[in-house]
């Protein structure tokens, strides 16, 4: 069908926020099913692929909300990011595993999360479902178990630990 997204192609996986309503409704449309999950993506490592991979299994689509440098810097420290909110969303977009990446300022996708209504809300099982933001504009609330050993907080204390 002419009209239908072009899921996929690197070009149409950024999507600004004023745009994300009318691409929803496409979707919808298109009965397709949802998934958002969100996070900084600072240093993306094998944990964050493998995370990602097993979010797009729950659905058609899989959209996720990045955190915008400030965003980040709130949450993390003046020392975050180290990679930038445009280096971040385009190693994002590049994965096969992500059909959408839309970078939020707020400290919490919460707005994002109403806007998307999921499907399917994907968060790290290092997150109780009960304290999942947003989860109750989810059709279902998902968690996905860390893979061991991988985290951006350990690669940079171990570049720091290399440093001195």
């Amino acid at each position: 069908m002419q009209d239908e997204l072009q899921i996929g192609k690197p070009a149409s996986k950024l999507i600004p926020i004023p745009q994300l309503a009318d691409t929803i409704k496409q979707l919808r449309a298109q009965e397709r099913k949802i998934v958002f999950t969100n996070g900084c993506f600072d240093i993306l490592h094998k944990g964050h692929v493998c995370y990602l991979e097993k979010a797009k299994r729950l659905g058609d689509v899989l959209i996720v909300g990045l955190n915008s440098d400030s965003s980040v810097k709130r949450l993390k420290g003046e020392s975050r990011p180290i990679n930038d909110e445009n280096d971040r969303s385009t190693v994002l977009a590049a994965l096969e595993a992500v059909d959408y990446v839309v970078i939020f300022t707020e400290d919490t996708p919460l707005n994002l999360i109403k806007t998307v209504a999921p499907d399917v809300l994907v968060k790290g099982g290092d997150y109780a479902i009960e304290n999942i933001v947003g989860r109750e504009y989810a059709q279902e609330t998902v968690t996905i178990p860390f893979v061991d050993g991988y985290s951006t907080t350990k690669t940079i204390g171990a570049i720091n630990q290399e440093k001195q």
